[in-house]
């Protein structure tokens, strides 16, 4: 197994311990680094963020706090837990906590080896889940993002013609288009997908705080650096990074992102040398860039190098017919995390909703969907539009008959556009609702294939009880013998 990269950070007060455990670590090619207390601990965990943690439970009298402050702040971050105290309990206390393993005192240094090459496998196999589960997710994203709108299937195919090459790419849309989703599509189907996908929202972090934040800083490079930080294009090496509102970088920090799509190296805040990176760069604005450019705020040369392969998302308004498919899409993912399961929008109700403008776009459609499943009332958010000016479609919606204003919405019906008849074509819905299955299908054959068919431990690494993981075998057999049949 290469550990060359693997940072590891050790916990005890006992320095002549850390240092002999230190010295085996390194010669492994570990990057150790060692805490003496809790307040030390948690610092260097924050700026170096280690993949395994050795922790011992005399540091600070606060063991326990210090362990769940750890699993708290990332939960995939492996523990071992080293102590003189053998006693039955204080195992079980710890591996309550969240420590993936124990190991006594004084520590076995081939012990140790194995326990920690077991920690990091089970925890590259619990990022492999995750990561899976993630794609199951994204999927639906973008299902639902491309739907029935020719305008959107141009996005789609412009995606697919600029995926998987190097090229930057400029999204741009209005607020709640969807620009992260179609970011993240342009990631997953490069090939790159297997990499580091690193966002930055350069509206949410101080100018004077996002070049450290980007291009990270050495020890000393100001007052309070203590240790170096890596950036965030270091953290992306290999992968992509996603600029979102790009258009909010302060001018003196664009000279500096243009040196790096120019010669794809940087040197950090304090340093003296110039560091090379392999990164992809999206980039996303809800401004037109070429009035900041007329206007002096962003560079011209800046925005030809990001203007490489411009996706430009409609807003919402401009593709009405996907309202219904979001609302149903929404509705049931809410539904389903709220356990709440209101009916679904009258025909009157999804009238209001078609003619309503959509500042806010597919983010504020999601918001009114969420509100709903929580209050349950659809006559108080039919009121919410009615403060807003109604835009008239230009197709048709479900003809219906528009209730006065005063007159409470007719009992719900999901009906669809009359005059229209059904396509006999599965749903939207349906498609991604087989894409998610196919995904889980397959997370749970890697997992069960990994583990060699321990279906307990598959069970846990997938977070499922042990009768919800036999269910979903079960159900896989007979589809699968279901596909035979047929």
């Amino acid at each position: 197994m290469n550990h060359q990269k693997t940072r590891v950070l050790i916990v005890d007060d006992d320095l002549e311990t850390s240092r002999f455990l230190a010295g085996h670590l390194s010669r492994r090619n570990f990057e150790v680094s060692l805490a003496s207390s809790e307040q030390e601990a948690m610092r260097l965990f924050r700026t170096l963020d280690p993949m395994l943690v050795l922790l011992d439970t005399a540091v600070a009298a606060a063991e326990s706090t210090l362990l769940e402050k750890l699993k708290h702040a990332k939960p995939t971050t492996g523990v071992i837990v080293i102590s003189a105290n053998k006693d039955p309990q204080s195992i079980f206390m710890v591996s309550k906590l969240g420590a993936d393993d124990y190991l006594n005192k004084p520590v076995d240094l081939k012990e140790l080896d194995l326990r920690i090459t077991r920690v990091l496998d089970n925890r590259q196999l619990y990022s492999e889940v995750t990561h899976l589960r993630e794609q199951v997710r994204r999927q639906t994203d973008f299902t639902m993002l491309f739907g029935t709108s020719p305008k959107m299937m141009e996005v789609k195919m412009t995606i697919e013609q600029v995926a998987d090459t190097t090229a930057t790419v400029l999204i741009r849309g209005e607020s709640g288009t969807g620009k992260e989703v179609v970011a993240r599509m342009v990631y997953s189907e490069s090939s790159r997908c297997d990499k580091p996908f690193v966002k930055v929202n350069c509206a949410a972090i101080p100018h004077e705080l996002l070049e450290s934040e980007l291009f990270g800083y050495e020890a000393g490079a100001f007052t309070g650096a203590n240790r170096q930080k890596l950036g965030k294009f270091e953290q992306a090496n290999g992968g992509t990074i996603f600029l979102d509102e790009i258009s909010e970088m302060h001018p003196a920090l664009q000279a500096k992102l243009l040196h790096v799509l120019q010669d794809h190296e940087f040197s950090r805040l304090g340093g003296k040398r110039d560091i090379q990176v392999d990164v992809r760069v999206l980039a996303a604005t809800n401004k037109p860039l070429e009035r900041a450019v007329e206007e002096g705020v962003f560079r011209e040369d800046l925005f030809y190098r990001l203007n490489v392969v411009t996706i430009h998302i409609p807003p919402l308004r401009e593709r009405r017919e996907e309202i219904p498919i979001f609302l149903e899409f929404f509705l049931e993912r809410y539904s389903e995390h709220y356990r709440k399961h209101p009916a679904m929008f009258s025909d009157y109700a999804i009238s209001r909703i078609m003619d309503y403008a959509w500042p806010g776009n597919i983010r504020e459609l999601e918001n009114l969907v969420k509100r709903y499943v929580i209050v349950g009332n659809e006559a108080q958010i039919i009121r919410e539009l009615s403060t807003h000016k109604p835009i008239v479609s230009s197709f048709s919606t479900p003809a219906v008959t528009a209730a006065p204003p005063n007159s409470p919405p007719p009992q719900n019906q999901h009906g669809n556009n009359s005059g229209q008849s059904e396509m006999e074509m599965p749903s939207l819905l349906e498609i991604g609702k087989r894409a998610a299955m196919q995904a889980e299908r397959e997370a749970i054959e890697r997992v069960l294939a990994q583990t060699r068919w321990n279906r307990r431990q598959a069970a846990k690494l997938l977070k499922v009880s042990y009768k919800a993981l036999l269910n979903k075998l079960k159900a896989i057999e007979e589809h699968n013998k279901g596909q035979i049949e047929h």
